[in-house]
């Protein structure tokens, strides 16, 4: 079916010359004044319109001012009449798509409607990823009914179904992974491997064998060849999480490999062709890490084809109550149990938390408050006391000094210690490894071989 286009034109001659040059390629109608042009407005609902601007009784800006502007409003190319600068000038203000003056030359004239048809074209297919994307205020597992997330939301609709490499910036605890996760879902690509990689806690030694894999016997202990992730992740995602954390020689290897597209094992000498998009996260700022010297500046523009920043809970206070009504609603299917009412009181106290751990942050303190709940409703004090899980601290308290032998005492203190910090710093690693004087790989580290949770 050909897309619509209208003409308003009091000059028949015109008129005619304008379909004569249109009507190969789109359905023309034609109206010879503003009064005639509105009924068909209404029942065709053109997507572009050429309308003069010299015309017995209304003129051509009157029709302007009462559809440009709207929601759905038509691309209007005004036509004006020699030396009429200042009319144009007043219809671009007005919404005008474009203008021409007269006498217009017919192929520029051509381009600029066919523009306006691409222009027209693409606000449609964004207004309806918008209303797909936000109708339930849903992406995934993703939750958010705020203007800042709905924008997200939109740009990871469309940006999924290219194959740029993706960066995703934003504080601890944003939901970086849930958001690469479902762009790979909704990608060409969602048939095959999603593979992540976590930047931070990969130690140097070990760099290429994890990204490249390694042949048999390439060094002690290589019983078996294994495949890395860039050749696992072939035909997928790969998915580097805290790239800001990279060493220098990593940061090296994976531009090679993002670049060229080949890789070879370790221990092989055979060149493998690995066809993998990538999709990075980092809670930190590259720009100052490329100024300072730890970042790449080439290895950011090939990660950086497209940059999604997903704001902090601070900023989208507004999509609080809907994440505490999902997160209660999932918990009551966890624990098999009716979910305790939330009051409005108790909604309040959690939108007013200012939440460094974000949206991590905020659904531990969710599950602790649904887990201590008992029948009665739940309102600010209740909150209150989830939100600090501190034991009071007394020796009692303390698992340690209950302990007889030293390691495991040890590891209690270490992993209690640890998880206190992390609570005071929101979860973000950096800041609790800067805070307590130790290597941000270390304290991942000791994280993970503690099971500290980062909430």
């Amino acid at each position: 079916m050909l897309p619509t286009l209208l003409i308003v034109d009091d000059e028949a001659a015109a008129r005619f010359a304008l379909k004569r040059a249109f009507a190969p390629q789109y359905n023309v109608l034609e109206a010879d004044s503003v009064a005639a042009a509105r009924p068909l407005i209404l029942q065709q609902a053109p997507p572009v319109i050429l309308l003069d601007y010299t015309m017995p009784g209304e003129d051509g800006l009157a029709l302007l001012k009462e559809y440009a502007g709207r929601a759905e409003s038509p691309a209007i190319i005004m036509i004006t009449a020699f030396g009429s600068e200042k009319v144009a000038v007043e219809a671009m203000k007005l919404g005008a798509f474009d203008y021409l003056p007269k006498p217009y030359d017919l192929e520029e004239l051509r381009v600029v409607t066919a523009r306006a048809f691409e222009h027209q074209q693409l606000r449609a297919e964004v207004e309806d990823l918008r209303r797909r994307v936000t109708g339930e205020a849903q992406f995934g597992r993703m939750t958010g009914d705020s203007p800042l997330m709905r924008e997200i939301f939109v740009m990871a609709e469309r940006v999924a179904q290219s194959d740029l490499p993706i960066l995703v910036l934003g504080e601890s605890g944003t939901g970086k992974d849930l958001l690469a996760q479902e762009i790979h879902a909704r990608s060409p690509r969602a048939r095959q491997r999603f593979v992540a990689l976590n930047c931070a806690a990969l130690p140097e030694a070990l760099v290429e064998s994890e990204l490249f894999g390694f042949e048999k016997g390439a060094f002690t202990g290589a019983l078996s060849a294994r495949a890395g992730k860039f050749e696992l992740a072939s035909g997928g995602t790969l998915f580097l999480d805290e790239i800001g954390d990279m060493t220098a020689a990593t940061q090296a290897k994976i531009l090679r490999a993002a670049e060229s597209g080949v890789i070879e094992r370790l221990g092989g000498s055979r060149p493998i062709h690995v066809d993998v998009r990538v999709v990075s996260a980092t809670n930190q700022d590259l720009q100052q890490a490329i100024s300072a010297g730890r970042f790449r500046q080439d290895l950011y523009y090939r990660l950086a084809g497209m940059v999604l920043l997903l704001p902090p809970l601070r900023q989208r206070r507004e999509d609080i109550p809907l994440l505490v009504e999902r997160f209660w609603r999932e918990l009551a299917r966890k624990y098999t149990r009716d979910a305790p009412e939330l009051t409005p009181a108790a909604f309040q106290h959690l939108s007013r938390e200012s939440w460094p751990g974000n949206v991590r942050q905020l659904r531990s303190t969710v599950e602790r408050l649904f887990v201590l709940a008992g029948r009665q409703p739940l309102g600010a004090s209740e909150v209150a006391a989830a939100m600090d899980p501190s034991p009071p601290a007394n020796s009692n308290a303390e698992p340690c000094f209950g302990e007889n032998d030293y390691r495991a005492a040890r590891r209690l203190f270490e992993a209690e210690f640890l998880s206190r910090k992390l609570r005071e710093h929101g979860g973000n690693v950096t800041r609790t490894a800067a805070a307590i004087g130790i290597e941000r790989q270390s304290l991942q580290e000791k994280i993970r071989q503690l099971g500290v949770t980062r909430d």
